[in-house]
């Protein structure tokens, strides 16, 4: 069996030395805030997580842009000319043109490399519940499986993986076009805080709402204890734009009503971070239907 590499983008949001331990190859995606571009690396190293939101905070406006083909191959070719596969988990089409560039990147590469198998995978999803499922390739792939039975179950579980967030702030949903500027405006003087998901089409979907944060925290793990199957044998994933204690408090919540038994907390990156906004927060994790 040919040797393969499992690449994905920064916006899967994996603690960086989780994503080193797996083995991955990750592109970068950028930002540019107040005129200056960086990469968004998982370690934070351009720009660190908490100095991003603290712009933001401050009323920055950031900005970004799906990757280039060109950043996908120079990434892929050198691990093509090695002799190695390559199965390409990317951030949701739904959301980004990022996917887009990893598959012609992909067909360019086919071209030039014929012996070589090259593989991708819509995810459909963002931030971790993109990482959670590179996490689940990177299992299936230790566990001795060939690259197209892990692109198989990917694709075979990638609906099953449920994204269920709330921001602090809708403002910053406003800017993107994801909320009218009533239902911010509204929603910041009533303090209704939005429950979220990314649906079965890899777009962000305004589900309900929630009156308050800790009522709309309790919600998220109300409706993974509703949806989940077998929790207590999951590694549940939880994302959060610079608010640790409440992600830890969102953890607690889901350990003592599920007895889910092992977590990975991280910041939600910039990339995604610019659009969702200081105080986001993120449930991933495996249920009957998104």
């Amino acid at each position: 069996m040919a040797e393969y590499v499992i690449f994905t983008d920064s916006s899967c949001d994996l603690p960086a030395q989780l994503a080193k331990e797996m083995e991955l190859e990750v592109n970068n995606l950028s930002l540019v805030i107040e005129g200056k571009e960086y990469e968004n690396y998982l370690d934070g190293r351009e720009i660190g997580f908490s100095d991003y939101y603290n712009l933001l905070r401050e009323g920055k406006m950031g900005s970004t842009s799906a990757a280039n083909i060109e950043s996908f191959g120079k990434l892929m070719e050198p691990v093509l000319k090695a002799g190695k596969d390559i199965l390409y988990l990317g951030f949701s089409s739904g959301l980004s043109g990022t996917y887009n560039a990893g598959v012609q990147a992909a067909n360019e590469l086919r071209e030039k490399y014929p012996e070589r198998k090259i593989y991708t995978v819509d995810t459909l999803a963002a931030s971790l519940g993109e990482g959670l499922l590179v996490y689940y390739a990177v299992k299936e792939k230790r566990s001795g499986k060939s690259i197209e039975e892990v692109r198989d179950y990917i694709e075979s579980i990638k609906l099953s993986l449920c994204h269920w967030f709330t921001v602090n702030d809708l403002h910053h949903l406003k800017r993107g076009g994801r909320v009218s500027a009533t239902t911010a405006i509204a929603g910041t003087i009533l303090q209704i805080k939005p429950v979220m998901h990314v649906d079965n089409e890899g777009k962000l979907i305004n589900v309900e709402k929630a009156k308050g944060r800790r009522n709309s925290i309790k919600r998220l793990a109300e409706i993974m204890q509703e949806t989940a199957i077998e929790p207590e044998n999951q590694t549940v994933f939880i994302s959060h734009g610079d608010c640790l204690e409440e992600a830890e408090y969102l953890a607690s919540i889901v350990k003592e009503k599920m007895n889910v038994k092992e977590f990975v907390i991280n910041h939600v990156g910039p990339v995604i971070g610019t659009h969702s906004g200081p105080g986001t927060l993120a449930l991933f994790f495996i249920g009957k239907q998104r």
